[in-house]
């Protein structure tokens, strides 16, 4: 029994390290290269029946703002997409923006320039609607800052 078991995991063995990849031998800037914007990834579970009440809000606070910021080019686009596929624990949407690379840095200049845009009364508004409702109808499972992998192919 001991020699098939041997053996068995011999030829396992033998099997993986045939059907391996040779080692990696790709080079940063020569073959990849990251890009200059990041884009940022948030996953949202929300409560069952709450999602039409969820996107409403966030049609009113989230894009709302997120036109604002486009606009003055602090980012460069936004969206919501929906997982298709929302089994067990998985996130319902998942919230995308993507900022200019030189826009990541906290800015003292961009914050004013939004704020006079977006204005004190919508700030509050929509501090209110994220403590009044969102917090009832959906929880934040995860964000993510990332950037794109861009390959050359010469």
């Amino acid at each position: 029994m001991s020699k098939f078991l041997f053996g068995s995991l011999a030829a396992a063995f033998a099997l993986a390290t045939v059907s391996a990849p040779a080692a990696a031998q790709l080079s940063e800037y020569e073959d990849y290269e990251y890009s200059d914007s990041v884009v940022e990834l948030t996953t949202v579970r929300v409560e069952p029946g709450q999602m039409d009440t969820y996107l409403e809000g966030l049609r009113q606070t989230w894009v709302a703002s997120n036109e604002v910021a486009k606009e003055l080019g602090h980012i460069t686009d936004y969206g919501i997409y929906a997982n298709m596929a929302p089994g067990g624990d998985a996130f319902h949407l998942l919230l995308v923006i993507e900022f200019p690379g030189e826009n990541m840095q906290p800015s003292r200049e961009r914050y004013d320039a939004f704020m006079d845009a977006w204005g004190e009364a919508n700030m509050d508004m929509s501090n209110e609607t994220v403590v009044n409702v969102y917090n009832e109808i959906r929880e934040i499972t995860g964000t993510y800052l990332t950037r794109e992998i861009e390959m050359n192919m010469n």
